[in-house]
């Protein structure tokens, strides 16, 4: 594992507190990992997402191959040097992405063949060459390439699928062990909705002794009580002394739920991409600034944020960035965003440490307003491309 290393420091029901510890820095967990596709969380500096009390982000291996190019980041000293973040960095595998090419891309047991949607040029992605663009980029936790499925998927469908991604690991991390990388490699468990194939997925990962686990295939258009129980029946196979990431999950009530099930890490467009749609979190649900109602609205988003649009801006100025199209709006609501849902993590540590979580969860939930439970979960957090 080099020098990555997990620790639980307390549990309260399902819910924990833990710390994760990596060549760049520590992250307490339960944690939010802002989205920084190509390098960059889109309006903001490493200096706001630090003011808004982010420990580590994500950044996407396939975006970031096919520009700027992993060997020129290599080049140019990494990722954490080429962006200005000294703190740690996660990529995901790229198997999302190329997924959602649909018609641009071919899959075989060698890898992925797709067509770049940046210059139409062909390219391909092995579990071999997945991993070794991440350890150009120089991250702190990488990801073996895997396939992921549209919900709905035949159990023969997710089977073949499940068994494609087990093969790939294997290579994956092969590679991986091979060039004697300090990043931490962690599996992805896929399977669907259905158990026995999650059961033996957690099982044959679990065999491999990697230092974290990630939930995969989920957010994908399955019914939200599906999206739940699968994460719930997954953080309760994992091992206990290893983080677990929910990957491309999703509203702030979704990240209590997961919580409540046993999860460490997240990331999701959601907080950022709405931002950029005028949307903004609060303790009482989302609104949108260009409502007409916020035009003379002289109140800051949100009284108890301390974020910098909050301290020194009003509802009605912001409307009027917003409707003007003007820069600083999306920038002002995507530093709220992301100090809202980082400031739910922290909230969530807190209780998680005090034994509090199940109180803490009932009156977040209240406040905020929960969606139907028959909704369907939100797309991934592919990018922000």
């Amino acid at each position: 594992m080099g020098g990555f290393r997990f620790e639980l420091l307390a549990t309260d029901g399902r819910a924990r507190l833990g710390r994760m510890l990596t060549g760049h820095g520590t992250v307490d967990t339960p944690a939010f990992m802002p989205v920084a596709t190509q390098g960059s969380v889109k309006s903001l500096a490493p200096s706001d997402l630090r003011a808004a009390g982010a420990q580590i982000v994500l950044a996407n291996t396939y975006h970031l191959m096919l520009r700027p190019g992993h060997e020129l980041v290599r080049e140019l000293g990494g990722l954490h040097r080429f962006m200005g973040w000294n703190g740690p960095i996660l990529t995901d595998s790229g198997g999302f992405q190329v997924w959602s090419l649909s018609k641009l891309r071919r899959i075989g047991e060698e890898g992925v063949e797709f067509r770049s949607h940046v210059d139409g040029t062909q390219r391909t992605l092995t579990p071999e060459s997945c991993v070794a663009v991440q350890h150009a980029l120089g991250v702190d936790v990488l990801h073996p390439l895997d396939e992921c499925l549209a919900h709905p998927a035949t159990v023969a469908e997710t089977e073949r699928s499940l068994a494609l991604t087990e093969r790939w690991l294997g290579r994956a991390l092969a590679a991986h062990r091979g060039a004697g990388s300090p990043g931490a490699l962690f599996g992805i468990v896929q399977g669907g909705s259905y158990e026995a194939l999650r059961r033996r997925a957690v099982e044959s990962i679990g065999a491999l002794d990697l230092p974290g686990h990630s939930i995969g295939g989920l957010a994908v258009g399955e019914p939200k009580p599906v999206m739940y129980d699968t994460t719930e029946l997954v953080a309760g196979l994992l091992p206990a002394d290893r983080p677990r990431y929910l990957m491309g999950v999703g509203k702030p009530t979704d990240l209590v739920e997961a919580v409540a099930r046993g999860v460490d890490l997240f990331d999701c467009v959601m907080p950022t991409r709405n931002a950029r749609n005028g949307q903004a979190f609060t303790p009482d649900g989302p609104l949108n600034i260009s409502n007409a109602r916020f035009a003379r609205d002289g109140a800051p988003l949100d009284p108890e944020c301390a974020c910098e649009g909050c301290r020194g801006f009003s509802r009605a100025y912001l409307r009027h960035l917003f409707m003007a199209r003007e820069l600083l709006a999306y920038r002002l609501l995507t530093l709220h965003n992301l100090t809202f849902y980082l400031g739910l993590m922290r909230d969530m540590r807190r209780a998680v440490a005090e034994g509090a979580f199940g109180p803490f969860r009932s009156r977040f939930l209240t406040r905020y307003g929960v969606e139907s439970v028959g909704d369907a979960a939100d797309s991934p957090a592919d990018s922000e491309a």
